[in-house]
């Protein structure tokens, strides 16, 4: 499920960010598609589009005349909830669908069923209770899937607080649309819960008028409820901008004079209103957040050692961001005077990550500079804790692109493949480096790789383990009975994937490669494997967006095979005859650390907020894995390997 979804970079654009978190980005389209082609009556595409679709962009409104005290066009801000406030009704269900093994679209398929006088379309005008549309809904979805559906459990996912949280970059747009005296409004299609309340988990006092469909008794796109909703704005619909990510809805707004936007992720929304009102709705650093409670630092000890280690120029009042990331380690912003910085520290409480410490990131990021690898500078380390509260470490602040959504839209077929390409020539370099020669040849003590790391990153899951998974257990049997000899000795990134790659504004080449904090020395073929896990997950998962569901040759994006098969080349080795280990091994290893991030946001230490999810993310990992431990990886491979 995605909490938050965020604009992936485009090309020439400039992400002020480091470490930052894959967070599912909007991307239902190919079921749209999919459920598109299975309903074409004209009754049925109406009120499938008036719930759930998601369209192209909506054309704007010509140029409006009215003004607010801030001397520009507009007075109020009205926004939709789902999909625009919230996660989308349609994106919780599909998530919802594929961790409960359901079949794919038997929720929106029973919601639309029956068109605009259907049951979903009756529940949001008030018209049944809850208890009546699950009754109902459950009969509707066991006849589409031919099973049992568990509607309860669906409808306590979609009404839960960690899945109805508002969006951070909305949150603080509205803040910063009222405080420039401009009106803001909800206006949703929503419906009663069983205690006489509708379902609204927002505060209200952030907006002057609030408009549900079930109070009303009447749902957009009905032209009568944007009308009373500018009514209670006493504005003109062309003093309003409407925020909506269905396209029939928005379609009535503009037929009505309203400026539309059509959202189809928050951030990029957020900019287009940005460019609209004319002032700034966002932080100015993207992709970072204020510091939360839980890894605060005090300000007074850090400016007294910024002083002392960058000299009495530090001047000024010091800007502190935290980073969303979804690795351990908690990442900031630093601005201070001239100085843009980038503080790394050791995270609070209990670590379940094994070899998880600034003290060993700084050293061989250090090292691997000396190397010609790209890094980001390292400045200082710090090992005492009295400072900040835990060791950290200092580097400088890069500009750069980073690629979250492995499908890199908005780039053109050869661009892709060449930010494929140099992704692949970067993970080269790493395993070409002279251990001896920059001073890791004592980077991690000898013997085996993977024996090691299997036995440890069992130790870490039974250590965070808070219910017995299956397909984990005969996953751990399996790779203790299939341990691949080790042919060659390198640096291991321990996390190589698109997102961790920091990339030039204005062409392929990586400017520095990120989160080292699981390096290690071991197998080369590690770093190859995790480069892969987004060929195999959908691009609907949370907290690593993947391709399984993309068209790889229609974009320009080599398949696994390709990208293994590049690194053999370039590297002049040949192909792994037991690649479906290195595969099982790098979903387990994901598995292993969704479930320890999951156990450490139970007791209050995980850094990133949707963190809450991930203990129902490890058994689908899971299974991605035990796939491949019961099945070839690649054509290339005719046999599993034999026990050992």
């Amino acid at each position: 499920m995605s909490l938050s979804s965020y604009r992936p970079c485009r090309e020439g654009e400039t992400l002020r960010a480091v470490w930052v978190l894959p967070i599912s980005q909007a991307g239902s389209l190919g079921l749209d598609m999919c459920i598109g082609r299975l309903f074409q009556s004209s009754h049925l595409q109406r009120a499938w589009r008036a719930a759930f679709l998601k369209h192209n962009q909506c054309r704007h409104q010509g140029a409006l005349r009215w003004t607010h005290s801030g001397g520009g066009p507009y007075r109020a801000v009205i926004f939709d909830m789902s999909g625009v406030l919230i996660p989308s009704l349609g994106r919780v269900a599909a998530e919802w669908e594929v961790q409960n093994h359901i079949p794919s679209g038997t929720i929106l398929k029973a919601f639309i069923s029956g068109g605009e006088n259907g049951l979903w379309m009756k529940f949001m005008r008030g018209e049944t209770t809850k208890e009546d549309f699950l009754q109902e809904l459950g009969r509707l979805c066991s006849e589409i899937s031919k099973m049992s559906v568990p509607v309860d459990s669906f409808f306590s996912v979609l009404t839960s607080k960690e899945v109805a949280k508002q969006f951070p970059v909305m949150t603080e747009a509205i803040t910063r649309i009222r405080a420039k005296g401009l009106k803001t409004a909800i206006l949703s299609n929503n419906f009663y819960l069983s205690n006489g309340k509708s379902f609204l988990p927002l505060d209200r006092k952030q907006f002057d008028v609030v408009v549900e469909s079930c109070q009303e008794g009447v749902c957009k796109p009905d032209p009568r409820i944007y009308k009373l909703c500018l009514e209670r704005l006493s504005l003109q619909p062309s003093e309003s901008i409407f925020l909506d990510d269905l396209e029939q809805n928005l379609k009535a707004a503009a037929s009505l004079g309203l400026h539309t936007i059509k959202v189809n992720d928050p951030e990029t929304a957020v900019k287009e209103l940005e460019a609209l009102l004319g002032f700034t709705l966002r932080t100015v650093m993207p992709n970072t957040r204020p510091v939360s409670e839980t890894v605060d630092i005090p300000k007074d000890s850090l400016e007294k050692y910024l002083k002392d280690l960058l000299g009495t120029q530090t001047t000024g009042p010091l800007e502190l961001l935290q980073f969303d990331h979804r690795l351990s380690s908690p990442t900031y912003y630093i601005k201070v005077a001239d100085y843009q910085l980038l503080l790394r520290k050791k995270p609070p409480g209990t670590l379940f990550l094994p070899a998880c410490t600034v003290e060993r990131e700084f050293r061989i990021m250090k090292a691997l500079a000396n190397a010609g690898v790209p890094v980001l500078k390292v400045l200082d380390l710090c090992e005492d804790p009295r400072v900040i509260g835990t060791p950290f470490y200092l580097m400088e602040y890069c500009p750069g692109l980073i690629y979250k959504d492995p499908s890199l839209p908005g780039l053109e077929s050869s661009q892709r493949w060449a930010i494929y390409t140099a992704m692949n020539r970067v993970l080269c370099k790493i395993h070409s480096v002279d251990l001896e020669a920059i001073g890791l040849g004592d980077y991690r003590k000898q013997g085996d790789y993977f024996p090691c790391q299997v036995q440890n990153w069992i130790k870490q899951y039974r250590a965070s383990e808070t219910s017995t998974i299956p397909a984990m257990e005969r996953l751990i049997e399996w790779l203790l009975l299939h341990l691949p000899r080790q042919q060659k000795t390198t640096v291991v990134h321990g996390a190589f994937r698109l997102d961790n790659l920091l990339f030039h504004p204005k062409k392929t080449e990586v400017l520095a490669i990120l989160n080292w904090e699981l390096s290690t020395l071991g197998d080369p073929l590690a770093d190859v494997a995790s480069s892969c896990l987004a060929h195999y997950l959908p691009s609907s998962f949370p907290m690593l967006q993947g391709l399984s569901d993309c068209d790889l040759t229609q974009l320009g994006i080599p398949t696994a095979e390709e990208c293994f098969r590049m690194y053999c080349l370039h590297m002049g080795i040949p192909p792994a005859e037991n690649w479906n280990f290195y595969m099982a091994f790098s979903f387990f290893r994901e598995a292993a650390i969704l479930q320890g991030v999951y156990k450490r946001s139970l007791t209050g230490q995980a850094s990133l907020a949707t963190t809450e999810r991930s203990g129902k993310l490890t058994e689908f990992m899971s299974n991605l894995a035990w796939d491949f431990a019961i099945k070839e990886g690649f054509r290339v491979f005719k046999e599993m390997p034999q026990n050992r």
